[in-house]
């Protein structure tokens, strides 16, 4: 107690102030408050600049996108991808630990950024007068890739500082050390260590030698430098001071370093799988539907990886098909493009897409882009829009001569039945009967199923839609179809199942659900109506041996175009043959049924075999749609005479599918009132529609069931045309006999090759 009056005597008699009274004091306790004050700021604000908590957990670069099939494998990548993400246990620990060296050696012991290593790195760099060693950790390197640009200032360094403390919060070191190996850039294109084994060494990164290792770890530091195809000397030299370091951690021997030494660097150049793209068709069509599901700005930033619907077997399959079809049917029958779409009906997924011959030389996708004419394959509607209405399978038209309002729809042969039911007239797809079964249901009716069903195009109100003139695209006329398969219901087709971001979270999900499109009842009948035209009809060549098919061939005018779409329970197949000109073709569908056929018989392999529903009874049904019949403002019936009488001697061979183009040319036309209507300016045009008719006697229709020999199954059993071109004129019926006891096959066929 006696001691501070003293000191404060002593104070006073020398005149020195208290410390607590000093202006330096105050002023150094400022500054140090006011630099304590300023770094939490600082950090504050870097912090602000940087990404939130949630995206630290980014396994992938900005800029990317990733396309993947069902099975995960990759079907495409953009931007600074990488091809391949191994998992760390993938990885082998000798090329671990050569990064591990090259790149930061403390790395087990430090929080992200290294002082230690900072001040060894710059002593070693002013030793050697150069820049041998780099002050940044595995952390910083990571935080830099993932989100950073690559200037070199003050502020972008400092943001990296607190990006790696903040990783290494957040992330174990083995999933650093993860994130790195796959995405560090190593030159020639490669990211991450399973893209540079490839692209300097052709080989998986489990396959490389301890030497081929340190010269890949060597290349983290400036890839365009020390790249051993761009700069071999300089490659060799860094990889020898990788195995030094290994060495001096002590994670290699003396021996195995020596040995490493002594191998030479032999190259196996490959490009990078990254620019590979599998499907182009597919994950070109993939793209476009991108922004249905996430926004613009998602889409900017990237890091996106898709998930797909697509069956590589399949798809595979589905391109072979479609070549080996245009490479010996097209040839023969003029056609220069084909198209296919898979689909599984009872989901809705995409499961094989072909959209051409060469994405190379032309990008135009024609199962989703191409508007084409679906010819009689738009009958399935009107019919199913009859029987929905309630009427029965077995319900009979006159297929006779007939005009309805200036509209003279053709028989393609110029032929005539009689009276025939509606399950035999879709059977030989009778053009006459179908435009009067549309007049007795209704345009309205007609339109709002094959719209619920599946169809998006817009379809006019016109006769000749029974006949299939309103331009549809294959993926939505194969959709439709789906929806014969599954009893009525109808899901959105679609290609892709999840969206994940950068972090991997699932930022969309596949949700479609199913719509009654048809009541269940009348989707068996036409099943069982469908199923008749594969087996007596204009679809035969696509019978598959072990398993029921259903479907419809359609061809539009001078064969424009020719279609099969048909169907298992499990899947929904479309193909389209033709030339993108619109230039006729001399081939007919069953050429489009034969590369379903084709297609299927393998996609179908392993597939359980399932039964299509049994014929409902037909007695007492009652219809779900109401029918809004036409009322013609003027028809004209003619009674068949006996020059038209398919039955009779000088009746003309009704070979819808397979008639020649000179026939065609040749064929009557008949006045178009919706053409007329369009303009009143324009004078009436004469028309011939298209018809597919089969053969009018089941005898002979079973005399042809081969698929080898049915490539020409759209006939019926009369006498050939005189008028027919040379592609269907052969030994066996050149003559005009129908009495030889076995058919005979067309020279065309004898010459055409099967492979």
């Amino acid at each position: 107690m006696k001691i501070l009056p003293s000191r404060m005597k002593a104070n006073q008699s020398t005149g020195r102030k208290p410390l607590y009274r000093r202006l330096w004091f105050w002023a150094g306790l400022g500054v140090v408050g006011g630099g304590i004050a300023g770094l939490i700021y600082g950090v504050n604000l870097i912090d602000r600049t940087l990404p939130d908590q949630a995206e630290l957990n980014a396994v992938l670069r900005e800029q990317t996108l990733t396309i993947k099939a069902a099975d995960g494998t990759i079907l495409q990548q953009q931007g600074e991808a990488t091809r391949e993400q191994l998992k760390l246990e993938q990885i082998p620990d000798n090329l671990k630990k050569a990064f591990i060296a090259s790149e930061d050696r403390r790395f087990k012991e430090h929080n992200g950024v290294d002082a230690q290593g900072i001040v060894r790195a710059s002593l070693n760099n002013l030793r050697s007068q150069g820049v041998v060693e780099g002050g940044s950790t595995i952390t910083q390197q990571l935080a830099r890739i993932l989100f950073l640009k690559q200037e070199q200032t003050i502020w972008r360094k400092l943001k990296e500082v607190r990006l790696a403390q903040k990783m290494e919060h957040e992330l174990t070191k083995d999933q650093i050390l993860e994130r790195y190996l796959n995405l560090v850039y190593l030159g020639s294109g490669a990211y991450g260590v399973a893209d540079a084994a490839w692209v300097y060494f052709s080989k998986s990164p489990d396959q490389l030698s301890l030497a081929e290792m340190a010269t890949i770890a060597g290349l983290a530091p400036a890839p365009s430098l020390y790249a051993p195809d761009k700069n071999p000397t300089a490659a060799i030299r860094r990889r020898d001071l990788v195995l030094l370091r290994m060495q001096e951690d002590k994670v290699i021997t003396p021996e195995q370093r020596q040995a490493a030494l002594q191998e030479p660097l032999t190259l196996k150049s490959s490009l990078p799988k990254r620019v590979q793209v599998e499907s182009p068709y597919f994950t070109s069509y993939i793209q476009k539907e991108l922004p249905k599901y996430v926004s613009a700005d998602v889409l900017k930033s990237g890091g996106l990886v898709v998930e797909t619907t697509l069956n590589p077997t399949w798809q595979k399959v589905g391109e072979e098909a479609v070549a080996k079809t245009l490479r010996n049917q097209g040839r023969w029958e003029n056609f220069k493009q084909a198209a296919m779409v898979a689909i599984d009906p009872r989901n809705g997924e995409i499961k094989a897409m072909v959209g051409g011959k060469d994405f190379g030389k032309n990008q135009f996708n024609r199962v989703t882009q191409a508007q084409r004419q679906p010819g009689s394959t738009f009958k399935g509607f009107v019919y199913a829009t009859a029987i929905a209405s309630g009427k029965s399978p077995y319900d009979s038209y006159e297929d006779a001569p007939f005009v309805v309002d200036g509209y003279e729809p053709k028989n393609y042969s110029e032929n005539f039945h009689g009276s025939m039911n509606m399950r035999d007239a879709l059977t030989r797809s009778v053009n006459i009967i179908a435009v009067k079964v549309l007049i007795d249901v209704g345009f309205t009716p007609t339109i709002k199923l094959a719209h619920d069903m599946g169809i998006k195009s817009e379809l006019k109100p016109t006769y000749s839609l029974a006949l299939g003139s309103n331009e549809v695209n294959l993926l939505e006329l194969t959709s439709a179809y789906g929806s014969f398969a599954t009893l009525g219901l109808h899901t959105e087709p679609h290609g892709i199942t999840r969206i994940l971001n950068r972090q991997g979270k699932v930022i969309w999900s596949a949700n479609f659900k199913p719509k009654r499109a048809l009541d269940a009842d009348s989707a068996a009948i036409m099943t069982w109506m469908l199923r008749n035209v594969v087996e007596e009809g204009t679809g035969a060549a696509a019978q598959l041996d072990n398993r029921p098919v259903a479907g419809k061939t359609g061809t539009s005018d001078a064969a424009r175009d020719l279609w099969f779409i048909g169907y298992i329970p499990q899947m929904v197949t479309g193909v389209w043959l033709g030339n993108d000109d619109n230039r006729p073709t001399d081939g007919s569908s069953g050429s489009a049924a034969y590369t379903w056929h084709e297609f299927m018989e393998k996609a179908a392999e392993g597939m359980s075999v399932e039964k299509f529903p049994k014929r409902p009874k037909l007695e007492g049904r009652k219809g779900t749609i109401k029918p809004q019949s036409i009322k013609p403002k003027q028809v004209l019936n003619r009674s068949i005479d006996s020059n038209d009488d398919s039955e009779g001697e000088g009746s003309k061979n009704s070979n819808s599918e397979e008639s020649g183009s000179s026939t065609r040319r040749r064929s009557r036309r008949s006045y178009s009132q919706e053409e007329q209507q369009s303009s009143d300016s324009t004078p009436r045009r004469r028309r011939r529609d298209r018809t597919e008719e089969s053969s009018s006697s089941k005898s002979s229709e079973e005399s042809s069931t081969s698929r080898r020999r049915s490539r020409t199954v759209e006939s019926d059993s009369s006498s050939p045309t005189p008028g027919r071109n040379r592609r269907e004129s052969s030994p066996a019926n050149s003559s005009g006999s129908s009495g030889s006891s076995s058919p005979q096959p067309s020279w065309r066929d004898r010459l055409r090759p099967h492979q």
